[in-house]
């Protein structure tokens, strides 16, 4: 999965250079986002003295600071959408290397039960989820790098919070020890979703395989075997969409009640109106990308399971070619899951 793009020759202008490019672009992508936050202080700063003190504040300083956010805006959503072409590409390439690897090895592999899943769909889900959590978590951790020194500026001067009282650089804790909260909660409750996830693959390969052989061969696919493997797949279906239910519960209600911690910590520096309406949009715009980071876990379990199952399908495919490489014995007969 790994060697056959990063490990190739053929791929190091994509694999390695490719991966610099879209680190660097990432990295301008955040300083972009940066700057949106500080035009967010300057602009709420200018709605408060508009709105305080009237006539104060021009009609054209006000579409000055419209225009400015369009600037950062417009050089924003090109970025992204050259990045994003990029990175598409960038990851069918890498899929190409796997195909390539695996095909190159097909006469040792082709009679494991589910081969030519490993090769097609299996690959093209791997390059799927790369593309989406991959690049999410390299922009968490540059927007944490970026955002977290700003928070920390920001709140300097936050030192209270709610029923705790004095603490020195509060946000940074509280979002700090929020998210890890989350990601603690999720990871017990969701620990059971991927075996249910690699089960899954398991009896709908092996349902997929009775069909294919059916469209074949006339004893097989017959009625009473369908009924079977089909019950297979509804009984671990239906105890994922179980698990899934109560994972639900415990995820939508965390992300809610994130939605107000922010405000809930700041609340006995609003009232004491010691901050400005633009300083405290500041602070809780980079108090959402510094909780948003550290919270990537929460964000991408579901998907984190759906990768830790290709995985694994992926990593057990390739060890039978290996085996069979080193002459350590025939091929495994590999189940599809």
């Amino acid at each position: 999965m790994f060697r056959s793009f990063f490990g190739n020759v053929r791929w190091l202008h994509w694999s390695l250079l490719g991966s610099l490019m879209i680190l660097g672009v990432t990295w301008y992508k955040v300083q972009l986002d940066v700057d949106i936050n500080e035009w967010f202080g300057s602009f709420y700063d200018l709605i408060q003295k508009a709105l305080s003190e009237p006539g104060s504040v021009g009609f054209d300083e006000y579409m000055s600071e419209l225009f400015t956010f369009a600037e950062i805006a417009g050089l924003y959503i090109v970025i992204a959408v050259l990045l994003d072409f990029y990175i598409q590409h960038f990851i069918f390439r890498w899929r190409t290397a796997m195909n390539d690897y695996y095909m190159q090895h097909w006469h040792l592999v082709r009679h494991i039960e589910g081969a030519s899943q490993r090769v097609q769909e299996d690959t093209m889900r791997f390059a799927r989820i790369m593309e989406g959590l991959g690049i999410s978590f390299m922009r968490s951790i540059m927007t944490l790098i970026a955002f977290l020194p700003i928070l920390w500026t920001l709140s300097a001067d936050i030192t209270e919070l709610p029923w705790i009282g004095h603490v020195e650089h509060a946000l940074v804790f509280v979002a700090i020890l929020f998210a890890l909260f989350g990601t603690v909660l999720l990871a017990v409750v969701g620990i059971k979703l991927p075996g249910l996830e690699f089960q899954n693959q398991k009896v709908e390969a092996a349902y997929r395989k009775e069909l294919v052989f059916g469209e074949d061969h006339e004893h097989r696919a017959d009625p009473k075997s369908v009924k079977e493997l089909f019950g297979d797949v509804r009984t671990n279906y239906f105890r994922l969409y179980l698990h899934y239910m109560y994972f639900g519960v415990a995820k939508w209600s965390y992300l809610q009640f994130g939605a107000i911690v922010p405000y809930l910590a700041l609340g006995p520096t609003i009232i004491s109106g010691v901050i400005t309406l633009g300083l405290m949009q500041q602070i809780i715009r980079a108090f959402s990308r510094v909780e948003s980071s550290f919270q990537f876990l929460v964000n991408s379990w579901t998907t984190i399971v759906e990768l830790m199952s290709v995985y694994k399908r992926l990593r057990a495919f390739e060890k039978n070619i290996q085996s069979h490489r080193q002459g350590q014995g025939s091929v495994e007969s590999y189940s599809a899951g």
